[in-house]
This record gives structure tokens, C-alpha cells and sequence, in this order.
């Protein structure tokens, strides 16, 4: 295992497939019920609010990725357009998402079919994933990719027969003209705050987009594909959180629920029976199984670079198998980290994630205004684009991170801390650049 470079095998369909099984587009209804109780009944407001913002954000990366065609995401950004002691401290957080996320994906699978079969214990189906998952992964993005379109054919289908049933409900109780109304949009009395409020719990369903980049090096001509899988999983995730958001919210006017973190199952056994109730679990399930697919790999794929880079361990990380040409003992790190799922529950678990990636949207929109300063002679670079898009996304991101609880700041802090240390250490107090990124592979 000493070859470092990537195969390039995923086209465009490919990386968009990956992005919205990272996405979960399904979850827009598992959490239906927590974003109309924040928003006041504005769901459709807060997911179109938070689509504007994160477009911002997307645009971001596409043009760092057209720059830099590497995989490490956020880390590899900012090492090359900043600083590298910035960079190792960026790629530190953000493996707070990449390591822990795929872990809440496999807890949160797991406490739903221990749900549906509770004499089986949660541990039992959270090693079935992680083992399933590492497996696939370790095989390759070719036979991970076919598995994802599959699955995510059947989420698809899912999703449509649920906007399907919700919108026949409502024309069944208020007639055609009920499915055309601003009530999802406005909600009972909404007010900007409110509906502000719902955007930044929102903007969580969109915490994948980014994972395409990780990609990056095993992406035919990714300087043209990466950025428009970029833009294509934000508008399309986007788009199906709108609609979705906005023929539930039809179903169940107001934000006022029983149980707002089951507001979903309620909904779609009152609109299709116990029979379309348990589909809908069944999507569920699977739809965590894709996400933790996808999850896994990005977070390898980061290992990965910063193994190869010296940033962490490069006789582990930083090694590819000959014979799957994948990073196996970055996709086993990922496994191992999810099998703290056992001894964890859901709310805990979260509490790194979105603090880490958060950090990495922000510092990715700085990157590009860093960009355009150091190569401002450069007459195709626009302003607009390059400055005041990236500003925006900037200052977006920053109003969202400071809507996170105060856990979720608390530990990303100390995190950070611990990260600024290990960099001092590794660079002398920070006298000395970490390792330069050296890119194997590198193609335009």
C-alpha cells in the first residue's frame, strides 16, 4: 500500500448522486415537525431562506474547487489560499463533521428499527451498518455508487408518494383550491425572527454539499464537474425541501404538535395508513443507510489527505490499497469512530457536528476573497463573485453558527483548543508551516 493517487472513475451523474445521498433528502420530513415548531408554521419560508444562503456558501466552493482540484475539502482551500497553520486547524474541526457524523447517521438508523423490532438489541443494527457500510466502501466508489442509485431510487419514489398523499388529503378536505395558499410560506403569524430561526436549523439538512469536493481527485475533469455537482446538489436538495416542506405543511398548518421529533410518522400514517407508515419507516432506514455510505467515504477521503499531507499519521492515513485503490485504513478510522454510537445517544452525538461544519462553509467563503487578493491582476476574476458572494455567504454563515446551543459551541471550542496545540507542538509554536499538500494525481 504505498501508491497515492486516486482512480478517476465518477462523472458528473456520479458526484450529484453522492452528494444528495450525503443530503438524505428524505430527512426534510423526519425533522418536519422541528422546523415548522421554530419557524411557526413557515417551513417552506425557512427551508427557501436557508436554499439562498447556502447557495452563497456552494458558489464558494465551487470556484475553490475549480481552482484546486484536490480532495481535503475546506482544509485543502484554506492551506493553499491562507495559511497552512489555518488550514490544519480548519481541517481539525472539520473533523468534528467528517468523523462524527457518519456515527449520529448509524445511531439514529439504528433507533429506528430498533423501533420497529425492540427485541433486538440497538448494537446489534448499528454494527450491520457500520459493517455493511466499511464494507462497500472499502470495495470501491464503483460498486458504492450503483448501491446509492438503487436506494436512492426507492427514497425518490418515497418522497413523490408522500407529496402525493399530502397534497390529495388536502384537496380531499378543502377542495383544488386548498393546495395553492401561502399558509406554508407565512405560517400562523410568522415573524421574520421566527422564520430566521427555523433557516438556521434549516440549513442543517444541507450539510453535505461540500462532501462532493472530497471527491475531487476521483472525478473525471473535476475542474468543470466538481463545481457543477456542487451547485446541482444544492439547488436540487434545496428544491425537493421547499416542495416537500411545503405540501406537508398544507397536511398540518401551524408549527403545534404532540411530538414534534415524530411529526413526520404522524403525518404519513394520517395521509397514506399504517401500511404507507411503515414504507415510510422503511425509507427512513434506508435513506440513513445511503447517507452513512456517503458520510464515510468523504471522511475518508479527508483522513486521507491530511494523512498524505504529514498533518496526522501518513503510514496510516495517507495509504491507498493496490488492489481497491481506496484509503482502507482512513474508511476503518471512520468505522471505529462509529462504534462509540453503542455507548451514545442522539442528542449528545450532534453536538460536535454542525460547530465543525459550519467553521469549514465559513473559512471556504474567506478563501475565495483571499483568492481574488492575490491574484486580482487576473481580469476574470469578478468582484461580485469573488468578493461580495463570498462576503455574503461569509456573514450568513457566522449569524448561523451563533444560533447553535451553547453545547455545540462549547465543545467545538474546546476541540479547536485541543487542535492549536498539537499544531504548536508539530510546528515549534507555530514558527513552521505544517507539511506542504503534495498532490499525487493532480490533474486540471
Amino acid at each position: 500500500m504505498t501508491n497515492t493517487t486516486l482512480e478517476r472513475t465518477l462523472n458528473l451523474r456520479s458526484l450529484v448522486l453522492f452528494g444528495l445521498a450525503y443530503l438524505t433528502p428524505l430527512i426534510v420530513i423526519g425533522i418536519f415537525g422541528v422546523i415548522a415548531s421554530t419557524s411557526a408554521g413557515a417551513s417552506a419560508s425557512a427551508y427557501l431562506l436557508a436554499l439562498g444562503a447556502m447557495l452563497f456558501t456552494a458558489a464558494s466552493y465551487g470556484r475553490m474547487a475549480a481552482a484546486y482540484p484536490v480532495s481535503g475539502s475546506a482544509y485543502s482551500y484554506v492551506r493553499r489560499t491562507i495559511d497552512g497553520r489555518v488550514g490544519f486547524l480548519v481541517g481539525w474541526v472539520t473533523l468534528l463533521d467528517y468523523l462524527f457524523l457518519p456515527m449520529v447517521i448509524w445511531l439514529i438508523g439504528g433507533s429506528y428499527l430498533q423501533a420497529q423490532f425492540p427485541a433486538v438489541p440497538i448494537w446489534v443494527w448499528i454494527l450491520a451498518f457500520i459493517i455493511l457500510t466499511t464494507t462497500l466502501n472499502i470495495i470501491g466508489l464503483k460498486v458504492a455508487d450503483k448501491i446509492n442509485l438503487v436506494l436512492m431510487s426507492f427514497q425518490t419514489l418515497v418522497i413523490v408518494l408522500f407529496v402525493a398523499f399530502s397534497l390529495a388529503a388536502v384537496v380531499s378536505e378543502k377542495g383544488a383550491a386548498g393546495v395553492f395558499s401561502l399558509a406554508p410560506f407565512t405560517g400562523s403569524g410568522a415573524s421574520i425572527g421566527a422564520i430566521a430561526a427555523g433557516a438556521a436549523v434549516a440549513a442543517y439538512a444541507f450539510l453535505g454539499f461540500d462532501a462532493v469536493t472530497t471527491l475531487t481527485e476521483e472525478t473525471v475533469n473535476p475542474r468543470q464537474t466538481v463545481p457543477r455537482a456542487i451547485m446541482l446538489v444544492a439547488l436540487i436538495g434545496g428544491g425537493i425541501f421547499v416542495v416537500v416542506s411545503y405540501a406537508v405543511q398544507l397536511v398540518h398548518p401551524g408549527g403545534i404538535f404532540e411530538n414534534q421529533d415524530a411529526a413526520g410518522f404522524e403525518i404519513a400514517e394520517r395521509i397514506g395508513g399504517a401500511f404507507f407508515s411503515a414504507v415510510f419507516v422503511a425509507a427512513l432506514v434506508i435513506a440513513q443507510f445511503t447517507s452513512g455510505l456517503a458520510a464515510q467515504a468523504a471522511g475518508s477521503r479527508l483522513l486521507f489527505a491530511m494523512g498524505r499531507d504529514g498533518a496526522i499519521p501518513g503510514k496510516f492515513f495517507g495509504i491507498l490499497s493496490e488492489k481497491t485503490r481506496t484509503p482502507v485504513f482512513s474508511i476503518a478510522a471512520i468505522a471505529a469512530v462509529g462504534l462509540i454510537a453503542i455507548f451514545m445517544d442522539v442528542a449528545t452525538s450532534t453536538s460536535f457536528i454542525n460547530f465543525g461544519a459550519f467553521t469549514a462553509f465559513a473559512m471556504v467563503n474567506l478563501s475565495v476573497i483571499v483568492y481574488w487578493a492575490k491574484n486580482r491582476k487576473d481580469q476574470r476574476l469578478n468582484p461580485l463573485l469573488y468578493i461580495v458572494f463570498p462576503a455574503i455567504g461569509f456573514l450568513v454563515i457566522i449569524y448561523l453558527m451563533l444560533q447553535l446551543d451553547s453545547n455545540a459551541l462549547i465543545l467545538g471550542s474546546v476541540w479547536l483548543l485541543v487542535g492549536a496545540v498539537i499544531l504548536a507542538a508539530t510546528t515549534r509554536g507555530f514558527t513552521k508551516q505544517p507539511p506542504e499538500l503534495q498532490v499525487a494525481g493532480h490533474a486540471s
